[in-house]
């Protein structure tokens, strides 16, 4: 693991690192805020980007270091999905490099390359407790496509984490054409696969162990077409979960929305990571 950069912020440490991913074939970046005094023991927040992003997205724009260092919370950015010439891509912004959409893909030519679930769920996770010695209590959050990932990993993998959040999520993404689009290349054409990485579908079939906090903005442009927040609380109430959504008057899908409200969902994670089991 290679130290690339690191900037003293807010008495802690912002630091980017390098490695060899094995899941997914490939050098991978990653970035990791170390609050002040941080332990073996503080408890971790991944935040998984959106669609075009990479880890610096969140570490330059989020705002989050600040309540992060308050709270003791370390945060964990991984890049959106595998990268380099040899690694599959497409033309277009909502495949390919960029938009991994946090599934392992099945189908040629993306398989040999594309297993970011195996990346964040698995790999990452063992990379910071071998080198960092990293093991505390895990939260997972996100935006956009990256929110999609935050609750569709979380549950499938609820052993995995104690909270869950999430900004602008594709929350239904076998029923959206950004979903659709990258499912059938990623997953083939079977839509029950698809659905097994549909955060709406996962939802309605089981009843959430931990309360989910998510924020979209009334002014977003994708809201309708692309996020489909209704699907998410349909879901909630059909498996007795509890499902928070708030839609924020007026903002959009940017950074400016997340960094609103940032500072809410730290203070979301660190409640329930510092309380649940």
């Amino acid at each position: 693991m290679e130290l690339i950069d690191q900037h003293r912020a807010f008495d802690g440490e912002q630091r980017r690192y390098r490695h060899k991913a094995r899941s997914l074939d490939c050098d991978m970046t990653f970035s990791v805020f170390l609050p002040p005094k941080w332990r073996s023991e503080s408890p971790l927040l991944y935040w998984l980007s959106g669609l075009t992003c990479t880890d610096e997205n969140f570490v330059q724009k989020a705002g989050a270091q600040r309540a992060a260092a308050a709270l003791g919370l370390v945060l964990v950015a991984p890049d959106t999905s595998p990268r380099g010439e040899t690694v599959a891509n497409d033309e277009a912004y909502d495949l390919g490099q960029g938009a991994g959409f946090y599934v392992n893909a099945t189908e040629e030519p993306w398989s040999r390359h594309y297993r970011m679930e195996d990346y964040i769920v698995e790999e990452l996770p063992a990379q910071l407790r071998s080198e960092l010695g990293l093991r505390g209590r895990s939260g997972i959050s996100g935006h956009s496509m990256g929110g999609h990932g935050a609750i569709s990993l979380a549950l499938k993998h609820p052993e995995r984490y104690s909270s869950v959040s999430a900004f602008a999520p594709i929350a239904n993404p076998s029923a959206c054409p950004w979903g659709e689009k990258a499912f059938s290349a990623y997953l083939g054409k079977n839509r029950r696969e698809w659905e097994r990485h549909d955060s709406a579908v996962l939802l309605a079939e089981h009843k959430a162990p931990w309360p989910i906090l998510v924020d979209v903005g009334s002014s977003d442009g994708f809201l309708a077409e692309q996020l489909r927040p209704e699907a998410l609380e349909r879901a909630a109430l059909a498996s007795g979960s509890e499902v928070s959504v708030r839609r924020r008057e007026g903002y959009d899908h940017s950074y400016f929305f997340v960094a609103s409200f940032m500072d809410e969902h730290l203070q979301f994670h660190a409640d329930q990571l510092t309380t649940r089991p």
